[in-house]
């Protein structure tokens, strides 16, 4: 769950005042110790009175509403002699974990009231000082649909404005601009930085974020056995890309307003980010999918078919399912001790998720058994498997998106220092497609002979035909070219390696070592919000 601001000091008593909401008179309440505005209509002759609140850290802003002659002189105000309003903006929750901004107005004839009513609101916005005042945003114009700019200026800017938060907006001109520029920016002046785009842009930000952070502290991000240090700047995300898989994974939904509330509200959700690295040389940080095979091979497919769009990726994932390619490699893995529960618990990771808490608290516990670094064979027992795999994917979140609400890891967790591990070996097209089938229904993709899942905190990968010391793919055509065309009728060559997909970047490197980072960056996110949770506060919101 975000990081909630301490409640209000007790001296600070509770207000209540008769207002008038709309047409009706109704009993207004400032609960600092609920920390909830509630009101109830007055009781009418042929009916109940319904009864609202809203949490104080949901409330975007506290303005004076203006009255004009137009209203002071309607109907309902005739028996006012001089009414004065206020304006309470707020976060609410509409359906499938979609927010929007919502207001209410109450009005009294009596301005000291009304001044005592906005002063009070004011002073306890004040007090949560989670909540961001000057952001440092990045727009990608080119991402997705090519929309960011216009989605920002029209949904996300105004909520902004509302909430008194200042930015700084930089439009992006090229590939890893925005990682770049935070490599060089001040970033103290900043409570956050926003990326508006897809993964990729996210991408930008997090290696930049995180490569600045290191460089300030002096840590070598080369050396894959360096204990990186946390970002502590959080990273807000508006979603306008085409897969959006992190705000997804995050939030529940891929939906600018609710991912700008959230951001308003100073939310906050610690992830797991996970490096790549080929010896000595860092390749890649990772907070979704690292994938091997199938989705690597999709990937490398649709770069050259660009030019059509997200639907790129609906063509290459059919050439590559009918060309069925499977590579063989050796994986070492180290499983994840620390951490609660299991890939096929069915625990799904939800705001204020105790799994992540007490398996970052087993991991520091682990760590300081080794006087703070974890080295060599204290690390516990690696586990080799060796094969012929389809699919090769890792997975620190669930990597849930529209077309997939469970993911690829439903039970992956986004902050509890480990990532799920996923071999599919060689099967038929017909297993391979049922496997496919259920990232979109309720079966449980992992039962499957030829299907198996850990949950790990290191792994290492090196392709076969580099531990045979045969770098040569025309002798490795040569001397497999009888066993290939026996697997494979319809096709006249192997590959030797596949390519990764890393967060939706190619790497051509077959051999890699992985490490999960617990908590080693911050979100503008509360998580997603339990189903239970939800409806008490649908029952307790207007």
């Amino acid at each position: 769950m975000g990081e909630r601001s301490p409640p209000p000091a007790g001296r600070r008593t509770r207000l209540v005042s008769s207002l008038v909401l709309g047409q009706r008179a109704c009993e207004v309440a400032l609960d600092p110790e609920r920390g909830a505005l509630e009101w109830t209509e007055q009781p009418q002759p042929r009916g109940g009175r319904e009864s609202c609140a809203v949490p104080i850290s949901e409330i975007i802003a506290v303005e004076e509403t203006e009255i004009d002659k137009k209203q002071s002189n309607s109907g309902k105000w005739q028996k006012m002699a001089k009414p004065h309003a206020f304006t309470v903006h707020y976060a609410k929750r509409v359906h499938n974990h979609r927010w929007r901004c919502k207001d209410v107005t109450f009005w009294c004839i009596n301005e000291q009231l009304c001044n005592q009513w906005m002063h009070a609101l004011r002073e306890l916005l004040d007090l949560q000082t989670s909540r961001p005042k000057h952001l440092l945003v990045y727009i990608n114009p080119y991402g997705g649909k090519k929309q960011g700019e216009k989605i920002y200026e029209q949904k996300v800017a105004p909520l902004f404005s509302l909430a008194s938060i200042s930015t700084d907006v930089i439009v992006t001109e090229r590939a890893n601009h925005a990682r770049d520029n935070l490599l060089e920016v001040n970033l103290e002046k900043y409570d956050g930085v926003v990326c508006v785009g897809g993964d990729g842009m996210f991408n930008e930000v997090m290696h930049g974020l995180i490569g600045r952070t290191q460089k300030d502290s002096g840590i070598d991000q080369n050396n894959p056995k360096a204990p990186l240090v946390q970002c502590n700047i959080r990273i807000g995300i508006i979603p306008a890309g085409s897969t959006d898989c992190v705000c997804y994974s995050t939030v529940g939904i891929n939906d600018p307003v609710t991912s700008a509330l959230h951001i308003i509200v100073g939310d906050t959700q610690p992830l797991d980010v996970s490096s790549v690295h080929h010896h000595d040389t860092l390749l890649k940080y990772f907070v979704s999918l690292l994938g091997y095979g199938f989705y690597g091979d999709i990937l490398k497919d649709s770069e050259g078919k660009r030019w059509m769009g997200p639907v790129r990726y609906d063509l290459s994932g059919f050439k590559t399912f009918l060309s069925h390619h499977y590579y063989e490699g050796t994986i070492s893995l180290l499983p994840a001790s620390h951490a609660v529960g299991s890939p096929r618990d069915k625990k799904h990771c939800r705001s204020g998720c105790h799994i992540c808490k007490q398996s970052k608290q087993q991991l520091e516990i682990e760590q300081k058994k080794n006087g703070g670094e974890i080295k060599g064979d204290d690390e516990g027992e690696w586990k080799v498997i060796r094969g012929k795999f389809l699919a090769i994917n890792t997975a620190n979140i669930s990597c849930a998106c529209p077309r997939s609400p469970k993911g690829l890891a439903p039970a992956a967790h986004l902050a509890d220092g480990s990532a799920d591990l996923i071999l599919v070996r060689k099967c038929s097209r017909f297993n391979f497609l049922r496997y496919l089938i259920r990232h979109t229904n309720r079966d449980d993709q992992f039962d499957f002979s030829f299907v198996e899942v850990y949950r790990i905190k290191k792994f290492q990968f090196t392709s076969k035909h580099l531990e045979d010391g045969d770098c040569d793919a025309k002798k490795m055509q040569k001397n497999r070219f009888g066993h290939f065309c026996r697997d494979h009728p319809a096709c006249c060559c192997l590959p030797p390696s596949s390519t990764w997909n890393c967060d939706g970047e190619t790497l051509d490197c077959s051999t890699i070592e992985v490490m999960v980072h617990c908590q080693l960056m911050k979100l503008f996110a509360r998580g997603i919000e339990r189903n239970s949770t939800l409806e008490v506060i649908q029952r307790q919101l207007c």
